[in-house]
């Protein structure tokens, strides 16, 4: 069911400071800061061979992510987000497995501009999942 792996989600203080550090010290590519306020997110993706690594920090109070940033004041690994060819049949097939889909359970589009989903962390050893459909 699922496929490639995405990305890998940290969650930054300081996110200019984080994608500077990317591109100054590992010479890695990395895209312009991009506001994402239906998530409560602003995100730059950092472009590796095989994979990216999404940098994010809270957009506003009320973000999602400024729980964990409170928690992890230093920031830290946020999520991995695996990709799927159907949002909709991997959500069912996971559903009747046991996994708990976060939110509504209707996927949103998210920072690639495709569907995406948040699996449970206790139901994946204490990590976020977050599916996109590609």
């Amino acid at each position: 069911m699922i496929g490639r792996l995405n990305h890998v989600a940290i969650v930054s203080p300081d996110l200019a400071a984080s994608a500077r550090q990317y591109k100054e010290v590992f010479g890695a590519k990395v895209s312009e800061p991009k506001a994402m306020p239906e998530h409560g997110v602003t995100v730059v993706f950092v472009e590796l061979p095989n994979t990216k690594v999404e940098l994010m920090e809270p957009l506003g109070a009320e973000s999602t992510v400024a729980g964990f940033l409170a928690k992890n004041p230093a920031g830290g690994m946020h999520h991995v987000c695996y990709e799927v060819e159907d949002i909709r049949a991997a959500r069912d097939e996971l559903k009747a497995k046991g996994a708990r889909v976060l939110g509504d359970g209707e996927p949103k589009i998210g920072a690639h501009g495709n569907p995406v989903l948040f699996l449970h962390p206790k139901d994946f050893n204490g990590v976020l999942v977050e599916l996109e459909q590609v």
